[in-house]
């Protein structure tokens, strides 16, 4: 048995290795593109924030004279410019046109109710859409300084001098936040899903092409009649095939994960601060058990991606039943990047959902390393039972040769 799988290993490897499609998907684009989009998001991030901090905020102010010390405020502040526009039922169409980045609109009364105690009720206006932009907190940083300067005024005028008790009449309550997290624990939540998402669609798109050529391909070359009279159990051709499409698949999903490691050990160690803390406490342990993890989770993609090419009658009919399979393997990795879903139990029995939400455990540094004999058996257990699958599908007659 051992011999004939061997051999129709390698037969096949050597057809799938001359097909460029191929060697792009488990090759180049995994060693290529995963740092170039590391380096592309960390560069976005950091330029983007820098920007929004220094960006000129172009604003119109109306009411100006019903409060002098907050209009001066933001005249005084270099990162406001003001721009006049023509009235405040403008205000919508210029921010919409980007004429102007937010509106301060200062009611008449606005002073004498400071003044006598009462509350100014200041309207800005900004595009909250926008999450690019730091002009909402910006500008309530600025009318939260001139707030507190009126409000330290005010209690000093009702004879409360000292500042601690100033601030607790204003706020008789005060929450000392304790956060348990560390930095790394709350970085890997915020980014930690999307690197099981590049890893799984790698190990997808690497299995893809060499299934489909496998199966639906040998059909219209007609080759795969002339396999089947060969004097080797059928077993043996579907478990050699499936090695191949393995092979590919998890070849792509390795090679992603090594370039994040090459990116770890030479760019990884020129982010500075908190973040390049928490690249550097990613280990090669924590690298390993992804890679691990991978494993089943290819080897299920494989016999899927197999069983439709062997229905399919043709590569193109291969390729749109191989679309389905995508968001299939799509959705449960991206359910790990939504809000309150967690690793557990139960979750640790979903295929690929399973994975996703181990290597984000693992990035944060929280993993339950006794969920992994759960992972990993469901996952192995699944495949297990797509390749036998695969085997009865493909020794029926109405399957290969289907009219």
């Amino acid at each position: 048995m051992l011999h004939n799988v061997i051999a129709i290993y390698l037969k096949e490897m050597k057809e799938v290795l001359r097909d460029r499609k191929t060697l792009v998907f488990m090759l180049v684009l995994p060693t290529l593109l995963i740092p170039l989009l590391i380096n592309g998001m960390m560069d976005f991030m950091m330029k983007t924030e820098k920007n929004a901090k220094t960006e000129v905020i172009s604003y119109a102010l109306f009411g100006g004279e019903a409060f002098p010390e907050l209009a001066q405020k933001f005249e005084e502040n270099t990162g406001f410019k003001f721009t006049k526009i023509d009235s405040e039922d403008a205000i919508q169409g210029a921010i919409e046109d980007n004429t102007i980045k937010m509106a301060l609109v200062i009611p008449e009364d606005s002073i004498s109710k400071v003044e006598s105690g009462g509350q100014a009720a200041v309207k800005l206006f900004y595009n909250n859409a926008s999450t690019s932009s730091m002009v909402e907190s910006r500008a309530s940083k600025l009318i939260s300084e001139v707030g507190n300067k009126l409000r330290a005024k005010n209690l000093r005028a009702l004879g409360v001098e000292d500042q601690s008790r100033r601030e607790a009449l204003i706020e008789p309550i005060s929450v000392v936040k304790m956060g348990t997290a560390d930095m790394r624990e709350i970085i890997g939540e915020q980014v930690g899903g999307m690197l099981p998402y590049l890893f799984i669609i790698f190990a997808f798109m690497g299995a893809l092409y060499p299934a489909i050529d496998l199966g639906a391909g040998e059909k219209e070359r007609g080759t795969l009649e002339t396999l089947l009279l060969t004097p080797v159990p059928r077993h043996h051709l579907v478990l050699g095939k499936f090695l191949v499409i393995f092979t590919t698949g998890f070849t792509a999903a390795l090679l992603s994960l090594c370039s994040i490691m090459v990116w770890l050990l030479t760019k990884g160690q020129e982010v500075k601060g908190v973040l390049g803390n928490v690249i550097s406490s990613v280990g090669g342990m924590d690298l390993g058990l992804i890679g691990f993890m991978l494993f089943p989770t290819t080897a299920i993609f494989a016999a899927l991606l197999m069983s439709i090419s062997i229905y399919a009658k043709s590569f193109k009919e291969a390729q749109s039943y191989a679309t389905p399979l995508n968001f299939m393997a799509i959705i449960p990795a991206v359910m790990a990047m939504m809000p309150g879903v967690e690793l557990n139990w139960t979750t640790a029995l979903i295929p690929v959902t399973n994975v996703s939400l181990a290597i984000k455990e693992l990035i944060k540094g929280t993993m339950d390393y006794n969920m992994l004999v759960a992972i990993i058996g469901s996952s192995t257990l699944i495949a297990f039972v797509s390749v036998v699958f695969c085997a009865k599908w493909f020794e029926r007659e109405s399957v290969l040769f289907r009219e």
